[in-house]
């Protein structure tokens, strides 16, 4: 007889224990164990216990290459999954083999257990794991198949319900959740707000002292031409502004009509050669078809906003342009404009940003793509596969959000069906309009702020500090993957990462051949990039686009999301107090700011970028290069901290210890 010491290792989260007796295989390359139903007193698998077994077996397996476990219920006791973090197995003369669960494990159906080394399918030796590779994959693909919600949207995950999903994928958010006491209590409100002094006080009531000092500043700057412009560069979506060279035709601006707003020395010809114009451009909004709030007919534009950036490195606009097609009835407004329509023209501006930022810059660039970067790992990746190692800690969760999304917020009775808008007719509408011009270098950091000519304003702390993470994230990426894939060789026999890629192409981006999205990997460097676009989209993007939203927009004129007025044809007749009519009326004001305090609340046991529970990898290089990712991204931390102490306005979106692995809210 031989025998063989295992090691259950319950994960440590209150809830992982059992009363169930777990069940086991051995599986070697000499042969397979009996069941061994590992029913002892005293070894009970408590949260975070580690129970020992000594189990004999008739002659030896040869090396352990899979574990079968499962449970079997014990009499009296409720049925409870288990939540297994891994099973150590020492066999004779030793060492112990690692085997990671990380799965809940019960009576219905068994898992079976790589070791911990990762491998690509090319490093399969073994005709039993590679049929095992295979078995898995096949497994998944049934689980997790496509769907399509609408034509010319990115596929999801052909489920409808958490109960779908089951408990690997489930989650709960845990942590203060906001106090919404003050936003409850208006759902009757069918009506203007009275004064920006009625809006005031529901901001105060809802301004957490000292713990909201972005909220504060928007709604003591939000008039401001030049905090208007900052929000372009740092505030929850700084993915709109490019540098303007030569004035969009369809804008009807002359050099004489901004010559009052820039320097007397120069002219607006001049300054696009130097650099220091910019547009923000909606055409995307164009003919989307609004919504009816509360009974009555809401309206969208599609504005063009050109801004000067001036020698103290202000971004200041100085035309606004509310529809695409110049004419008598589509005037340029200008900053010598009255202060009143100046101000709405601003605010027509933020309107239609809110609608990019939350749909295209958020929804759709960070949960739904991230959504389809799960699904096709799941169905091409297996568990053994570096990749999967690599990727799952920042896609898992994505599932259960877009789910639960998918069937509130963007469903019939949702805040986007009773409360914004565009309605879900446009949100369909926009985001397929989106993957029309969807881009990869749009996706991919530095080549997005290149093309947009933002990447070296001094004062874009968004772009310096994206480009920071962006870079410490490529070199972990890149130092592990060339320890994986030795060559471009290596990369181009891997099946299962060539067939990963075809998936995303074909359901992510809808086989969109303008995207420029890669169909295949022929070399290493192209297989870092997109892999670090993959981890930094569903990591910091979503951090710098979701966790600023309720700073930016809790003072609700700073960034409307329904208005309800049509776009001002003309000048000269409003007057502040008019600007009530075209704002959102009360109860769709405190709908959506409830939403957005739901969704820009962090949960208090969060993992940061480049932490995990647990260990993705068991080598000794990808764990060298696990600590000095998470050393650098400690040390960018410090250095914000220190650039931010020194700002009026401090940007944290993007400090690494503030950004979530992963897309969980």
């Amino acid at each position: 007889m031989v025998q063989y010491t295992v090691t259950l290792v319950t994960s440590h989260p209150p809830q992982s224990g059992t009363f169930s007796t777990p069940l086991i295989t051995l599986i070697g390359t000499g042969g397979t164990s009996k069941e061994f139903k590992l029913d002892i007193p005293l070894q009970n698998l408590r949260p975070g216990s580690s129970a020992v077994f000594h189990l004999s077996v008739s002659s030896p397996l040869g090396r352990l290459v899979l574990v079968r476990l499962h449970t079997e219920s014990r009499l009296g006791f409720p049925e409870l999954a288990w939540h297994c973090r891994e099973v150590q197995v020492e066999p004779p003369g030793g060492p112990a083999q690692h085997f990671p669960c990380r799965k809940w494990i019960s009576s219905v159906g068994s898992v079976e257990l790589w070791e911990g080394a990762a491998r690509t399918v090319c490093g399969e030796t073994l005709e039993l794991l590679k049929q095992h590779r295979n078995l898995e994959l096949q497994s998944k693909q049934e689980t997790y198949r496509w769907r399509t919600i609408s034509e010319g949207l990115p596929h999801c995950v052909d489920m409808t319900s958490l109960e779908q999903l089951g408990p690997d994928f489930r989650y709960t958010r845990s942590g203060p959740a906001f106090n919404a006491h003050y936003l409850r209590g208006f759902a009757q409100r069918c009506e203007s707000w009275k004064s920006f002094e009625e809006i005031e006080t529901l901001f105060i009531f809802n301004c957490p002292p000292g713990g909201a000092a972005t909220a504060e500043y928007v709604r003591s700057h939000w008039q401001l031409d030049s905090f208007f412009g900052y929000q372009f560069l740092n505030g929850c979506n700084p993915y709109v502004i490019r540098q303007c060279k030569t004035p969009p035709p369809n804008l009807a601006v002359t050099p004489e009509m901004v010559q009052p707003f820039l320097p007397a020395c120069t002219s607006l010809p001049q300054e696009m050669e130097r650099g220091t114009i910019f547009l923000a451009d909606y055409e995307i909004l164009e003919g989307v078809p609004a919504n009816c709030v509360n009974g009555r007919p809401q309206h969208l534009a599609a504005p063009l906003c050109l801004l000067y950036r001036n020698q103290q490195g202000e971004l200041l606009p100085i035309a606004i342009q509310l529809k695409q097609t110049p004419g008598p009835d589509n005037p340029v407004f200008l900053p010598s404009d009255s202060e009143a329509d100046w101000l709405l023209a601003k605010i027509w501006v933020r309107n239609s940003d809110f609608h990019c930022h939350q749909l295209v810059s958020h929804y759709l660039k960070t949960h739904m793509l991230g959504e389809a970067y799960c699904v096709a790992t799941l169905r091409h990746l297996p568990g053994a596969h570096p990749l999967h190692k690599l990727l799952m800690p920042h896609l898992q969760t994505t599932l259960q959000i877009n789910i639960q999304a998918r069937t509130s917020m963007l469903a019939k009775g949702g805040v986007f069906d009773k409360s914004i808008s565009c309605g879900l007719d446009g949100v369909t509408v926009l985001i397929h309009r989106a993957m029309q011009r969807l881009r990869y270098s749009a996706l991919c950091l530095p080549e997005d702020l290149r093309e947009r000519g933002v990447d070296s304003l001094d004062n874009n702390y968004f772009a310096r500090d994206g480009l920071r993470v962006w870079g410490a994230i490529h070199r972990f990426v890149e130092g592990l993957l060339q320890f994986f894939y030795p060559s471009d060789s290596a990369v181009q026999q891997d099946s299962e990462l060539q067939s990963w890629i075809t998936d995303l192409f074909h359901h992510a981006f809808l086989g969109l051949q303008q995207t420029g999205v890669p169909q295949s990997f022929q070399k290493r460097a192209e297989l870092v990039q997109f892999v670090t676009m993959v981890i930094f989209s569903c990591s910091a993007q979503h951090a710098a686009v979701n966790f600023s939203q309720l700073d930016f927009d809790l003072w609700m004129p700073n960034c409307p999301a329904s208005l309800r007025q049509p776009p001002p044809s003309s000048k000269g007749s409003r007057t502040l107090p008019d600007l009530l009519h075209h704002l959102p009326e009360v109860n769709s004001t405190c709908s959506v700011l409830l939403t957005l305090a739901m969704l820009s609340q962090p949960s208090s046991d969060y993992i940061p970028l480049g932490f995990y529970r647990d260990p993705p990898f068991i080598e000794e290089t990808p764990r060298n290069l696990i600590s000095e990712f998470q050393a650098e991204l400690r040390n960018l931390g410090l250095e914000i901290d220190e650039r931010n102490a020194g700002l009026e306005l401090p940007y944290r979106y993007l400090r690494p210890d503030l950004i979530e692995n992963s897309v969980s809210i």
